[in-house]
């Protein structure tokens, strides 16, 4: 697997997109989410789900695809930093 830089949990991306004068209480009333769910995803706990994603993109202005990625590519380094598994690969058929 090629090496990559450590990315951004997606939470952390969604906490720049938090306002100066808005609370988490009322960020995690827009997305009709608990403000503990928010605060998981915002502190790096949680996942971004597929509805979850859609929720943020609408509140956003931006693509569910765009956290649905980051949170792949999270997923992905967090994965790599572990020893990898001893896996035999398929052999293809002549």
């Amino acid at each position: 697997m090629s090496r990559m830089f450590n990315p951004p949990h997606p939470g952390e991306v969604l906490r720049e997109f938090l306002p100066d004068d808005m609370t988490i209480e009322e960020m995690a009333r827009r997305l009709a989410i608990s403000r503990v769910q928010l605060s998981r995803i915002l502190n790096a706990r949680s996942a971004i789900s597929a509805d979850m994603a859609i929720r943020i993109g609408l509140l956003t202005n931006t693509t569910p695809e765009s956290w649905l990625t980051g949170q792949m590519k999270w997923d992905l380094w967090r994965a790599a930093q572990k020893p990898a598994p001893e896996v035999e690969p398929l052999r293809r058929a002549a």
